[in-house]
This record gives C-alpha cells, structure tokens and sequence, in this order.
C-alpha cells in the first residue's frame, strides 16, 4: 500500500467517526520559543490536551508533518528517519479507551489490511510508588478485539527492561510495561510530575516482521526489543489522572485521548517489508541514485538511506520557510543537506586530481546536480498531497536553488577540510639540503581530531581513514604502511567516545533550543544559563512546587524564563525572588554535575524539563553540596563553576519584566546588572 493510500484511507475512516480532518501544521511552532521544530503529532494540541477549547470539535484527526533533529545521527538502519508523518486523531473529553482502541484495530485490520496474527501491543504495568493501578481495562479490550478474529491473547507481565529480557515473548500478545515505556506526562514518569500536571496510561501496537532475532540486543526477544523484528506502528495516550500537591493522583474531570502513528510505519508494514525505505515515496529517488551512482540500494544501504532521508527532510523544510544558515533551525537544514552531499560522494567513484604532493586536494563528488535532482524527485512525489508546500514559486525560487547553493558552498568547506586532515595526517614536513621531502614529526592523528574534523567538515569516520590511507599511498618512497587494524579500532573507539559525548549533550535538549535555550557559549549567555536554575528554584520556593519550567532562551544580554503559573506575581513576590538568587550568588556555591542512571536521577529528585523523553543516562547538575544543596537538575550544560561568578563586578540579579504567554504560562526577563 502507498503513503497516499494509507493517509487517505486514515482521514476517511476518522471522518467517518465523528472527526473534524484539520491540516497540519507547519514544522516551524507558531508562538512556541521552547522548540525548534514540530516534533510530534500531538505537539501543535498540547494547548487543547490541556483544557483549551478547539474551534473545530471535540473529535480531530490530520496527518502531521514532523521532523526530530535528535534523529539525524540515527539515520542509516532501516526505520529511523528525521522527517516523518504521524497519523492523528484526538478526544477532548468524548470517547476514551472502548472506542479508540477498537477503531484503530479495525484500521489496522479492515483497512490496511494488516494480518491481525502479526499485531502485538503494550499497556501500562501500573507504578506502586504512585499508586496508580495497571491498565488491566486496556489489556481487556484487546483481549476482546483479538478474540473476535480467532486469536488468543495472553497477557505477560515484562515489569522492568531487564525482566523483560529474561522472560521474552512467553507466548503472549499483550504485554504490561512500567512508566518508561507505557506512561506519558510531559514530565515524564509520574514521580517527576508537578502538582497540576495531567498524565496518563499509553497502549503502543505494535508489527511483529517475524525476523531472527539478533542477541546482541538481548538473549529474549519483546515488542519493545530493539532487533528489528518489531515495528511500533500506533500508541493512544490516555490522559486521564492529575497530580495532587500532596504527590497523590486524581481522576481528570475531562479525559482526553492522544493518539500518533506513524504513517511511514504503517506503509511498512502494509507490504510486510522492515524496511522503511522501501516504502513507494522512496522509490523513483532511490532508483535515480542507484542510475547515478552505477552501484545498487542493497550493496550500502547506509549510504542511500542518509541521502534519501536528509534530502527529504531538507525539502520539506525549506518548504515551510527555513533557511540555511549557521544558527539554530537553518544550522540544522544545513547539517542535513551537507552530510546528504558526503554521502553521495561515497558512492562515487574516487580518483587523486592532483599529482603535486601535499596540496589534499581530492575529487570524489558525485556529479553536483544529483542532489538537487533526488529533491525535485521528492517535490513530484509529494506535491499532490501538499499543494501549498511545493508550488511553482517555491519549487523554482527556494527549494531547489538553495540546495544548489548548500551545496556549491560545501564543495569549498570540503577542501578546506582534506586540507585539515593533511596536516593532521603527515605531521611536520620539511625539506632536506638536497629537496627530498623528509618526516620530521609523526602521525597526530587521534579519535578526537577525526570527530572534531566529523563535525566542523561532515567528514564520515569511515572518509577520513579512506583519505588517511591515500595520503599514506602517496608516501611509498618514505614506506609508511597503511593505517593498521589496531590503530583504525583506537581511533574508532576515541572518535565513538566523541561522538557519544556530543549525542548525550544535544540529547540532554532534545527538540529545546541548544544547550538549555543558549544563543551561544560566550561567558555572559553560560551565567545566565546558570541564573535560570536559581530562578527555577527560587519561584518553587516562593510561589509553590506547582511552578514548572516550560522553556528557556538565552542571550548575552539577557535570559528569558517561562514557568507554569496562573496569575501575575505581585511586586513583593518578585522582590523574594530576587533576594533569594542573590543570596546564593553571595554564598559561593559550588555547580557540579554527575552522570546518572535515569532511576537514579528521578529518586534524588532531580527536576526534569517540561515534555521532555530522556534516555536511560541523564546529566543532572547540582548548585551546592549536601545540606546546602539549592537546585538539582536534568541538564546538559554548560554552567559556571560558582555561583560567585554570576555576582562578578559587584552584579546583582534583576527581574526586568513578568508577562503572561499563554493560559497558565508566565515569562520572566531577568538581567544581572
């Protein structure tokens, strides 16, 4: 089944349910200064999720365009993508569980017609600490809908990831997970949640591809494994509790539902192929690359799929508007368009230019209209469906042009960096009396340059040992041997430990501005990075626990703080706060972080950000020590040393300005002057 055919039957059905189809958004947030991009489908309905009345009804779906950056290092197997479509539909306080589960089942089976023997799906184990019950309501439902097509379905319980392992599929269909996988706040599990805050059970549904299970993830195979023989496919949210302030949860009066599938996916699955790049939207682009390049999809995989994805996303956002550029989203376009071009010259052929030795000048690009060709290719297959994203103006003054230029301007950052890695490839060189070229200083080659070369050229690990090794064959005379098996895993390892340290970092932000909403690392934006955490505290300690942070920006001239709170603060309140910043200012506390197991973190009582999904190893920096601790929380840095650092040159701590934003957000522009 097509991605057209599978949206189109999607809406058609919901529209037959009582929905209103609205369109989707763009991948730019209107009014949201906390995110770069729309990450989720459910992210342009937080505002009605939380209470908020939409014009359209009570009952939605679309087909939201989405694009994840924290994706783009993932690309490369055969389901991440950074761009993606999630299919959604939503209750405001209408119908719950019953129908929504039923509905996307008879999606599932009826329309697309997947074979319900391959459909397996997850509901919430409940949480003892918070008493809050397991979602034996969800796994009844599904007892029952699988039982109507002849179908058994025991329920297992995996608890923990690492019980999981141990038992493995067991024989059963419905398997109850813990708050990591089957709860959903915008704080993340219910212990981290703030009083006020909704939350709720989830149920994923997952394609079972009856692939061999690989036990390099795991000796047992689960539908949360990451192997590869399952596909999550769908997951309904069930917002249905709230947070009291004395930790305990309620019954919301309106329970909603939030559902997101994904559409690609559920394509996937519908020609029973893993491999989301399979999938028809893929195809003309992916045969014109296999014509261009002589060398076919299934010889490197990794190569066409970074292309295929990256040129798509780029397209789609160039579309709504983005630029590139050096900053913030237009950095990320640029990132996209860039690693697209590396990859496309790993496909062709590879030949020395230059017989004059040392100059690093080295051609291996593709012919340069074939990047550009692979978007045109993509703007015919998706201008049907997105008439308003890829018309004639746009396709003629802004798509396509501006990836002929990304790319024209790249072909010069990349000499630069063969360049580079001459220098760190031969050392120091220097002639002898009688002009032989001699070596005068070995190799400073190491994993850190190679990342660092990765980050600031696009240069692929697996390029610069290729380019490394040519270097070295030009220097036969000299018998410098090739790079040897055991030097290539050293450097791997140090380019890896590189590389994991930048992912953990940009990770730590997720789909939030850089590093905590920083404009830049200068001195003056890292203090007032720093200032937030003492804002952060010092609101809880003023205004109550309810108080939660909701997004940050920041600049040398300034920070920009936006926290949960439903009235104007009153001067006397401002004024405490003041005081009590200020006060840690003067006491010198020491900032401090350790890396931390996510259980771990959440049981010290670190605070996460708003809407936030960490990974299993958090950063979580602390402002004090012991008793004297002020603030504890999930973030990626950079911070000051001291808190005597904010007060440098005699600097106090000023709120300039306290607004609202939108119902039940207040911001604050705070200066240290």
């Amino acid at each position: 089944m097509t991605v057209s055919e599978v949206r189109k039957k999607y809406l058609d059905f919901f529209k037959k349910k009582g929905h209103v189809i609205v369109p989707s958004s763009s991948l730019v947030p209107e009014n949201d200064p906390t995110t770069l991009f729309t990450g989720s489908g459910m992210q342009p309905m937080v505002p009605y999720l939380l209470g908020k009345t939409h014009p359209a009804g009570l009952r939605l779906a679309d087909s939201q365009k989405c694009f994840r950056a924290m994706d783009i290092d993932e690309v490369g197997d055969n389901r991440h993508t950074t761009f993606f479509e999630m299919l959604g539909n939503w209750s405001f306080g209408d119908y719950f569980k019953k129908e929504q589960l039923g509905w996307f089942f008879e999606f599932l089976v009826d329309e697309v017609g997947l074979d319900p023997e391959k459909l397996f799906v997850t509901v919430f184990a409940g949480d003892e600490r918070a008493n809050l019950l397991r979602d034996t309501e969800s796994a009844d439902i599904w007892k029952k809908l699988f039982s109507e097509k002849k179908i058994a379905a025991k329920d297992v319980l995996i608890g923990s990831e690492a019980d999981g392992y141990k038992k493995g599929m067991q024989g059963g269909r419905i398997f109850y997970y813990d708050a990591r996988k089957n709860w959903w706040s915008r704080a993340g599990v219910p212990e981290n949640m703030p009083p006020g805050e909704p939350g709720g059970a989830d149920s994923e549904v997952f394609y079972d591809f009856g692939t061999e299970h690989d036990k390099n993830f795991g000796e047992y195979c689960h539908p949360n494994c990451d192997c590869g023989r399952f596909l999550e496919i769908g997951n309904s949210v069930f917002m249905e509790y709230v947070k009291n302030t004395d930790g305990s949860f309620a019954k919301l009066p309106r329970r909603n539902v939030d559902f997101g599938g994904g559409l690609e996916r559920i394509a996937a699955a519908s020609n029973n192929n893993p491999d989301v790049f399979k999938i028809n939207v893929f195809n003309n682009t992916r045969i014109l690359l296999e014509e261009a390049t002589e060398k076919k999809y299934e010889e490197t995989p990794r190569d066409f799929r970074v292309i295929l994805d990256h040129i798509r996303a780029a397209v789609f956002l160039l579309s709504d508007g983005v630029i590139p550029s050096n900053t913030e989203r237009g950095y990320l376009l640029r990132r996209l368009i860039r690693r697209a071009v590396r990859f496309a010259d790993n496909l062709a052929t590879k030949e020395f230019v230059s017989t004059t030795f040392g100059t690093g000048d080295s051609k291996m690009i593709l012919n340069e209209s074939v990047i550009a060709r692979v978007a045109e290719t993509f703007i015919q297959e998706y201008k049907a469906s997105y008439p308003e994203g890829f018309d004639l103006i746009k396709y003629a003054t802004q798509i396509v042009p501006e990836i002929k230029k990304e790319e024209s301007k790249f072909r010069g950052t990349l000499k630069n960096g063969l360049k580079e890695l001459l220098k760190m490839s031969m050392g120091v060189w220097q002639k002898s009396i009688n002009g032989e070229i001699i070596e005068s200083a070995g190799l400073k080659i190491n994993g850190e340059n190679l990342f660092l070369l990765y980050s600031t050229y696009g240069f692929p690990f697996e390029l610069s040992l290729e380019e490394i090794n040519n270097i070295k064959s030009r220097l036969g005379t000299y018998k410098i041997e090739p790079l040897s098996i055991q030097k290539v895993e050293e450097l791997r390892n140090e380019f890896n430990k590189s590389l994991q340290k930048h992912q953990e970092l940009s990770r730590s932000g997720s789909e939030k501005k850089f590093k905590g909403g920083l404009a830049d690392t200068s001195d003056m934006s890292v203090k007032y990075h720093t200032a937030t955490h003492l804002l952060h505290q010092a609101l809880r300690e003023v205004l109550g626990n309810s108080v939660f942070q909701k997004g940050s920006n920041i600049t040398p001239e300034r920070l920009r703080f936006d926290f949960s709170f439903d009235r104007k603060m009153t001067d006397e309140e401002k004024k405490k706060v003041e005081a009590i910043v200020d006060a840690q200012i003067a006491v010198s506390l020491p900032v401090t972080y350790q890396d931390l197991p996510l259980e771990e973190a959440e049981k010290l009582g670190a605070i996460g950000l708003f809407e936030e999904k960490y990974g299993d190893k958090v950063r979580v920096y602390s402002i004090g020590e012991g008793k004297k601790r002020f603030s504890m929380e999930f973030c990626g840095g950079p911070h000051v040393e001291n808190t005597s650092k904010l007060g440098d040159g005699g600097k106090k701590f000023k709120i300039e300005k306290e607004e609202a934003t939108s119902a039940g957000v207040r911001r604050i522009r705070a200066v240290l002057k």
